[in-house]
């Protein structure tokens, strides 16, 4: 087998792969034993075939598949002999024509995942801002059980509805003076101002009166869960049945036995549990996004293309699904349009902190477990009806490149802790407004500490732009590419190339199974 590197640039490698026509030879005489010995044709018994026989009517399909196993030992030749780490699957050209008895010219080609010699981790200085679980905190989470658990009770004689009054109405909706499959129904109670019910609904409900009818005209949404009516205007009959106002709730002992409590107390201790890990989690969200831009600001070199297109290609279907599902998709299509390359930056950085992330995790010894890993396929596989549940397992266990995606948030996680471990951290306690302020405004941040390869300070790209809505989830995109801070995990086996179509058919891939739907809204 013959290799010679044919290009060297930056992080693109490219080598001509030459299989001599006596090493296919070879494969196909041995694999011809291995059939012969098997193979079944009528008029001789099993094992008793002639070679040349089975050479002539088979030859063609054996000479495909000793190729393509050629093939695939000399793309792994490739990379082992010039000690590569591809970054993703080298793609396989045939040079000319593939001869019927000839040589077998190919060329390789991959992209490396770059050496990051220059690792900066060791003066790490952060600031952590932490929000204590005071009096206030708990009167507020109190508070907000309470409304969450609102009881209501009659209205008083000639009540007329108002915003957090709650409305029992029955309903009968028409389209075009047609009736409508969900449009019409009784007894359903709505609470004006929650937003439970399309636009406009609820806000035709204020002043209505017990016994009332009523008509209300509303419009339903462009992205509407139902095609036969987005965007359609409706007409919908109203009784009112009653109205009910929110009653008083007293917080006492009573109130935590609603919850099955013995105490107020009781009920005091399982929300100061819940709101340490909700406000750590808030704490821990901050101190993280300032550790990657420390990280992004320390560190640049040369990323894949090959990733980063990737990494872009999944960021841009995930913003173009979002702006279908606006009021005004073409509007909302235009504005991420507009932002495109501060996007491909964001994919950038993503790529960049995920590949460092995972040179850091190996040279601090960071793993998954096993047992980690069953516990996260465990949890996968608990999404699932109890019928799917060992296919998904399988899934998994039979599947690297799988398994790899679900470790790696996990993986991801455990360098962070090891890296917030080595760092001076500086405590500032704030309010719980401070800090979601905190965080909101790094959401705004346009394309906050993109750095590319052409940057030479240590600032943002991105001009400064007014905040908007999809500028919030500039910041969640910002994190690492999971897949580039995955633990490495052993390789999957590469695919087979197509060498010729009618040889070699490539291996079914295993597929996962579906799951489980959501449910749909009520049409009203």
């Amino acid at each position: 087998m013959q290799i010679a590197e044919i290009t060297n640039q930056g992080l693109r490698r490219a080598y001509s792969l030459v299989i001599p026509a006596e090493a296919i030879a070879a494969r196909v005489e041995t694999r011809l034993a291995e059939v012969s010995k098997t193979i079944r044709m009528p008029g001789f018994r099993p094992g008793k075939v002639p070679a040349n026989l089975v050479k002539k009517m088979h030859g063609a399909a054996l000479r495909g598949e000793a190729l393509q196993d050629a093939l695939n030992d000399g793309v792994n030749q490739v990379i082992s002999s010039n000690g590569l780490r591809p970054a993703t699957q080298p793609q396989v050209d045939v040079d000319g024509e593939l001869p019927d008895d000839g040589d077998a010219r190919f060329t390789v080609s991959l992209e490396i995942l770059p050496t990051i010699d220059d690792v900066k981790i060791d003066d790490l200085a952060l600031e952590k801002l932490v929000v204590p679980a005071d009096d206030a905190a708990m009167d507020a989470a109190l508070a907000r059980l309470a409304e969450s658990a609102q009881r209501t009770e009659p209205a008083p004689a000639k009540h007329k509805a108002k915003t957090g009054d709650t409305v029992v109405i029955d309903y009968e909706g028409t389209v075009d003076g047609v009736k409508f499959d969900g449009g019409t129904g009784e007894g359903m109670r709505v609470k004006i101002g929650s937003g439970q019910l399309i636009p406009g609904f609820e806000d035709q409900l204020v002043g209505a009166k017990a016994n009332e009818q009523r008509t209300i005209l509303v419009t339903f949404p462009e992205d509407y869960g139902a095609a036969n009516l987005a965007g359609k205007p409706a007409e919908f009959a109203i009784t009112v049945q009653a109205v009910e106002v929110p009653a008083e709730t007293k917080i006492d002992d009573e109130f935590a036995k609603g919850f099955g409590l013995d105490s107020l107390d009781a009920l005091k201790e399982i929300l100061k549990d819940q709101l340490d890990a909700e406000l750590g989690g808030l704490s821990r969200t901050h101190l993280k996004r300032k550790l990657l831009d420390t990280l992004a600001s320390r560190h640049d070199f040369d990323v894949p293309v090959s990733m980063v297109d990737a990494e872009f290609d999944q960021i841009w279907q995930t913003l173009e699904a979002e702006a279908a599902r606006e009021a005004d998709p073409a509007a909302a299509k235009a504005e991420i349009e507009a932002e495109r390359e501060d996007y491909r930056r964001i994919a950038v950085r993503r790529v960049r902190l995920g590949l460092l992330l995972s040179e850091i995790g190996q040279r601090g010894g960071v793993t998954v477990s096993q047992a980690e890993m069953n516990r996260l396929i465990g949890q996968e596989a608990a999404r699932y009806a109890p019928a799917e549940q060992q296919k998904v397992v399988k899934f998994f266990q039979e599947n690297a490149m799988a398994a790899m995606q679900l470790r790696a948030p996990l993986y991801e996680d455990k360098v962070v802790d090891y890296l917030i471990g080595k760092a001076a951290i500086t405590e500032r306690a704030v309010t719980r407004e401070e800090l979601e302020a905190a965080i909101a405004s790094e959401d705004e941040s346009p394309a906050g500490h993109v750095h590319g390869p052409d940057c030479e300070h240590d600032h943002d790209h991105a001009p400064a732009k007014p905040a908007k809505k999809a500028a919030a989830k500039k910041a969640k995109a910002e994190e690492p590419a999971a897949e580039a801070a995955a633990e490495p995990v052993k390789k999957a086996p590469a695919k087979k190339a197509a060498a010729k179509k009618a040889d070699a058919e490539p291996a079914a891939e295993a597929e996962a199974p579906a799951k489980p739907k959501k449910a749909t809204k009520k049409s009203a």
